[in-house]
């Protein structure tokens, strides 16, 4: 099944947040193209949850505006999966609005199709490995009719080379089905393999202190030199270049 166009908007407008006397958010604006990754890195407990809160809609600003179209889904650290149902049903709760039961049975069997988990349909979460979750928590998202996917830090929870099948997971599986997607990561490795423009956030109150472009068709290989130099640009925007290097 050929998934149809991605139709999405969204955007933040001169946004600051605050909880309580604590400023989160300042005066942040951004917006985010159809079909784009933009991926958002930051010190931590700079603010990067609470812009994914602001754009999905679960948080409202303290000042400024949000604007959204589309169908959005959100995928956490931790997947989201009901332990007491299936991979298939699980699946299926993403495809709540569709009526037709036949249908809807296709759809979850080409989803378990497009993950490459044949044979798991039956199988229940605790069956299945930390990178299999999440593959199950993505076909979750990306069925039905979603066009918006907030990533928060959704790799994070697995070992390494769990975490780069599932980068290249992610990517295959958005140039099938593709989505808007907002991915908030610690990992600047990550965050350069997969954007199209990265956001380095300030300290909070987070502002955006540098975007970055990363012309490089995906897939990206580690080596690939727009991935490392796009590298080299983030930790010397967050102020990590060098770090851990010998004294001279």
């Amino acid at each position: 099944m050929k998934d149809k166009q991605t139709v999405s908007r969204l955007q933040l407008d001169k946004v600051s947040h605050s909880y309580g006397p604590v400023p989160v958010l300042n005066d942040l604006s951004l917006v985010v193209n159809p079909g784009e990754v933009v991926v958002l890195v930051g010190p931590s407990g700079c603010g990067k949850s609470t812009i994914l809160n602001v754009l999905s809609g679960y948080i409202i600003p303290t000042s400024g505006a949000v604007l959204r179209e589309g169908v959005i889904r959100t995928v956490h650290q931790q997947d989201g999966l009901f332990p007491w149902l299936t991979v298939a049903e699980n699946i299926a709760m993403g495809l709540r609005s569709m009526e037709n039961a036949s249908h809807r049975e296709n759809e979850v069997n080409e989803l378990i199709r497009l993950i490459r988990l044949e044979g798991f349909g039956h199988h229940y979460p605790h069956q299945l490995s930390g990178g299999m979750r999440q593959r199950v928590e993505l076909a979750r998202v990306l069925a039905g009719d979603s066009d918006i996917l907030l990533m928060d830090e959704p790799f994070s929870a697995l070992d390494y080379q769990s975490r780069l099948r599932m980068r290249q997971e992610l990517v295959r599986l958005l140039e099938i089905r593709p989505r808007t997607v907002v991915f908030v990561t610690h990992d600047i490795e990550e965050a350069a393999q997969l954007a199209d423009r990265v956001l380095v956030l300030s300290d909070r109150p987070a502002t955006i202190s540098h975007e970055l472009t990363v012309d490089a068709p995906r897939p990206r290989d580690l080596t690939d030199p727009a991935v490392i130099e796009a590298m080299k640009k983030i930790l010397e925007e967050l102020g990590l270049q060098g770090l851990g290097k010998a004294d001279a």
